[in-house]
């Protein structure tokens, strides 16, 4: 017994205690406070405190000589105080309740992937409550069924009234659970083939990935273009090579039909290839080549012409038929560098509009047979294009059709819905983190979908109507993602994640199941991802085919 007196736990036992006297001052104090609980006087309500209160004075009452420290990550559970009164900041159905000061210092977030069907449900949940707690069920039930029936007699007589209702709920609310719930279609979380691509370009502002409708896969890699298919497991067939040694591939784009590739370089120069002959066609040397800057950043066809934005801040439009080395038309309307442009379809400039995104946060459709809009000469131009189109170019302006100025970032991602005639998705960088639906037909944004990160690239499926999105940094929600939404609710199906670095670049294979995704990791990655083509053919043997009745 004496050890235990001189061990350490008995030291602080005896200096907690004070002295170890049982008469001395507070321990009469605590017999007193212990023996009052005990008193038939006290409601029940107070005894409970009371106890609780001695029950933290016994346990958590530091002495004088070794005083501790309670904190959010000690060894102690931390249990939030709630606001008891105000259940909506209870259960965080008051969106503003949860919002923190800017001067309290919020501890590391750990992000989780995002699960549609748990967004959802959360969803659900508290749509009910707020439904629950938007009405009366207290001042409802307070009224016995008797005065109820005396107040109102012809209440009897209707069956669907509240006063037969069984169950607890508020019919709004039962209706609300009953509701049908959406059907969730099973995507592949994991690649089914990574391709290592070293050498290609971590850039916001280039395009180096684009499937053929052949099935031939085109990647940029540095000075280099490389060829692959399905079939060939060990790597690429090289293409060509940069003509200059400083020079580097910026952008890859396929014509919609046959074997022919665009490619654009750092240095301002177009080339195209046939790639069943491995043969260069043709080739503009300094195609964009104003001081302002020469990437040409994004390639875009439609039918034999070929659109190629640049960093000198032009749109400048080549039929790779005509010999010529210049281009037959120019559009002039971003202030600063065109990061992405995308054709509508492939029936040509005469059946065909074309979106036109800039590192000046606008979004520009363009319609090429608007002899309205033409100007025969640079007096249509505003004076800041002015400055960096020439007058001896030969080549006539024309002013976009709308100019859109709600995003906030740089705008690359650009897809135009195959589905859908006149609807456009687009999206920006870091600082927008948003993603519009547009109906070019009106000049209108239909739909904005606040993505919390940087939007790198967009795609619309062929089989489905569904729109892919790859993503970079972000500070809101989990980094380099790949997010597949449905349309027209815009409810997210999906996401995937893999890529350890900004997921740039994405294209869809022909047969409209497979997308493959580089990026700043500098791997390939294949994700099956959407469901098969639906056969459109007739049943031989189906006894709807009249047609095999008529002779």
């Amino acid at each position: 017994m004496s050890s235990l007196k001189n061990s350490q736990f008995g030291k602080r036992l005896r200096a907690f205690r004070g002295t170890g006297d049982e008469n001395s001052p507070s321990r009469k104090r605590r017999r007193l406070n212990l023996g009052s609980l005990s008193s038939p006087t006290k409601s029940p309500t107070k005894r409970i405190r009371s106890l609780a209160t001695a029950a933290l004075d016994v346990t958590n009452t530091p002495s004088k000589r070794h005083k501790t420290r309670y904190s959010i990550g000690s060894e102690d559970r931390f249990v939030p105080s709630r606001d008891q009164n105000n259940l909506w900041a209870s259960y965080s159905l008051d969106e503003n309740a949860n919002k923190p000061s800017p001067s309290v210092r919020q501890p590391m977030r750990r992000w989780s992937l995002p699960d549609p069907e748990t967004e959802r449900a959360d969803d659900l949940f508290k749509s009910v409550l707020r439904s629950e707690l938007a009405g009366s069920p207290i001042a409802y039930h307070s009224l016995s069924r008797k005065s109820q029936f005396e107040n109102s007699p012809s209440r009897l007589d209707d069956p669907t009234d509240r006063s037969y209702q069984l169950s607890p709920l508020h019919p709004e609310t039962s209706s609300l659970i009953n509701q049908p719930r959406p059907e969730y279609r099973n995507v592949a979380k994991t690649p089914f083939r990574i391709l290592d691509a070293p050498g290609l370009s971590d850039d916001f502002y280039t395009n180096l990935v684009d499937w053929a409708p052949s099935g031939v896969l085109a990647v940029g890699l540095d000075k280099h273009v490389y060829l692959w298919t399905g079939d060939n497991h060990k790597g690429g067939a090289k293409l060509c090579t940069a003509f200059d040694s400083k020079d580097e591939y910026t952008s890859l784009a396929w014509m919609k039909s046959g074997s022919t590739l665009a490619a654009g370089t750092a240095q301002g120069h177009l080339e195209i290839y046939d790639t069943s002959t491995l043969r260069l066609i043709r080739r503009y040397k300094n195609a964009h080549a104003h001081v302002a800057g020469k990437r040409i950043g994004s390639l875009s066809w439609t039918s034999d012409t070929l659109s190629s934005g640049s960093r000198d801040r032009m749109i400048k439009h080549w039929d790779f038929r005509d010999s010529s080395a210049k281009p037959f038309r120019q559009c002039a309307a971003h202030t600063q560098e065109v990061c992405g442009v995308k054709w509508s379809g492939d029936g040509g400039i005469q059946a065909s509009l074309l979106a036109s995104g800039g590192n000046d946060n606008r979004l520009c459709i363009w319609d090429l047979r608007g002899s309205v809009r033409e100007s025969s000469t640079s007096a249509g131009w505003s004076p800041f294009v002015r400055n960096f189109v020439s007058e001896d170019e030969g080549v006539s302006g024309i002013a976009p059709l709308y100019r859109f100025r709600q995003h906030k970032a740089a705008v690359k991602g650009l897809a135009w819905d195959p589905h859908l005639s006149n609807v456009l998705a687009s999206g920006a960088g870091q600082q927008d983190a948003c993603i519009r639906l547009w109906n070019t037909a009106t000049g209108t944004m239909t739909n904005e979908i606040r993505t919390g990160s940087q939007v790198c690239n967009l795609l619309w499926s062929t089989n489905s109507h569904e729109l892919v999105s790859t993503h970079g940094y972000s500070t809101q929600t989990i980094p380099n993602q790949i997010r597949i939404w449905k349309y027209p609710s815009m409810n997210m199906v999906a996401s995937l994640t893999g890529h350890t670095d900004c997921v740039q670049y994405v294209s869809l294979n022909p047969n409209g199941e497979t997308i493959v995704t580089g990026g700043g990791d500098e791997t390939l990655r294949f994700w099956n991802v959407f469901p098969g083509r639906t056969s459109s053919s007739k049943d031989e043997n189906s006894v709807l085919d009249y047609g095999k009745l008529i002779r």
